[in-house]
């Protein structure tokens, strides 16, 4: 191996939220000629395990550690165990396989290898997506040589001395890939398209309200209306829509998938969208130019997710509504809201693209290659 040549230790898992950017900022790094060696550690029991297997050139390093019990009780005592354990193992893998620079996005997974390296003073670069830092950020920051975060009011809430507010690093494909494409690769035709999703994890409330209006969307108003369910949700919501829609899978204006592993396609085929208020999703919805329907989960850590969808109500892309409030009425008079006047749907499409922040990825690779001795 040539001395020029890096090696990176990347980590983040738990949520989509966690994993994405640092897949995103892992297949940049495979296109530069100075990576000699990507090694992602995460929890071979979450997703981001599937997610990283797919992609070459990447190894993956287990480490066996979930989110920490909120009360003192037997289960928290296992907790502690497998924490130690994580941390011998993140040493051991940081003595086998030197890594030139470590960099987290956030999740328990990431936990251990942040402290390791900040121990062993192996360059550290954390990466925090939301507008309140989690606790691993926090933990993390005052011992990490750079902290980037996609919000300017994070930097409040963290205790390091380099911060910079880079925005979330996101795949290319949210760039690259263009409306008509995404259809396509859908099977949807070139008109209004609506998108309901609760996330990688998928929305219990969401997805009652888009049983109630799928067919008055897709039939009455002539409207593509793309869902996604979540993976554990997605057999009761086909056993439910088939009560309120029996012939739901005869309209070819209507696409049902429990997931999308290419969320770019999902997200760049809609004209508008209805989520929740995660820090990436919004990012992503920036550089798809989406308007959006925002419904912020209400048991968010330190709330973060209303705080979010405030701040996207207020730069103009968004309408909010609370989780409480939400039922197929008020999605559907949300919804007509929009698409029945297109001069305040070009106007929302526009504030989403201002919000963009394209350059992300770069900006925080700069700064990790930084400091590199």
């Amino acid at each position: 191996m040539s001395k020029d040549k890096k090696i990176y230790f990347i980590s983040g898992g738990g949520t989509g939220g966690h994993i994405y950017p640092a897949v995103s900022v892992v297949q940049e790094l495979l296109k530069r000629e100075d990576t000699d060696k990507i090694y992602y550690i995460g929890n071979p029991k979450n997703m981001e395990y599937d997610i990283v297997k797919q992609i070459n050139g990447v190894e993956f390093l287990p480490i066996n550690i979930s989110g920490m019990p909120r009360k003192i009780s037997f289960s928290f005592i296992k907790w502690i165990i497998k924490l130690e354990i994580s941390l011998w193992k993140a040493l051991f893998y940081i003595k086998k396989y030197k890594p030139d620079v470590v960099f987290t996005t956030g999740g328990y997974v990431s936990a251990p290898i942040a402290f390791i390296a900040g121990l062993l003073k192996v360059p550290l670069m954390i990466h925090d997506c939301d507008a309140i830092p989690g606790l691993v950020s926090k933990t993390a920051a005052p011992i990490a040589n750079c902290v980037s975060v996609a919000f300017e009011s994070a930097k409040n809430a963290l205790k390091a001395e380099n911060i910079v507010c880079t925005g979330n690093p996101v795949r290319e494909e949210f760039i690259t890939t263009s409306k008509e494409e995404a259809r396509q690769k859908l099977g949807l035709r070139n008109k209004m398209t609506i998108l309901i999703t609760g996330g990688s994890q998928g929305a219990k409330t969401l997805n009652k309200a888009a049983i109630i209006i799928a067919q008055e969307i897709v039939e009455r108003y002539d409207i593509q209306l793309v869902i996604q369910t979540g993976r554990k949700n997605y057999d009761e919501f086909i056993q439910k829509i088939s009560q309120y829609f029996p012939n739901y899978a005869l309209n070819t204006n209507l696409v049902i998938k429990p997931y999308f592993d290419e969320m770019y396609y999902a997200l760049k085929s809609a004209d508008i969208v209805v989520s929740r208020a995660g820090s990436l999703s919004l990012s992503e919805l920036n550089l798809c130019g989406a308007a959006c329907i925002l419904v912020p989960y209400p048991y968010a850590a330190a709330d973060h997710q209303r705080k979010n969808a405030k701040e996207a109500e207020k730069i103009g892309y968004a309408l909010y509504c609370e989780d409480n409030e939400l039922d197929g009425a008020t999605l559907i008079k949300m919804l007509k809201s929009l698409f029945e006047n297109p001069d305040k749907l070009t106007k929302m499409s526009e504030a989403s693209y201002k919000n963009a922040k394209s350059d992300a990825k770069k900006t925080i690779i700069n700064n990790l290659q930084s400091l590199i001795k």
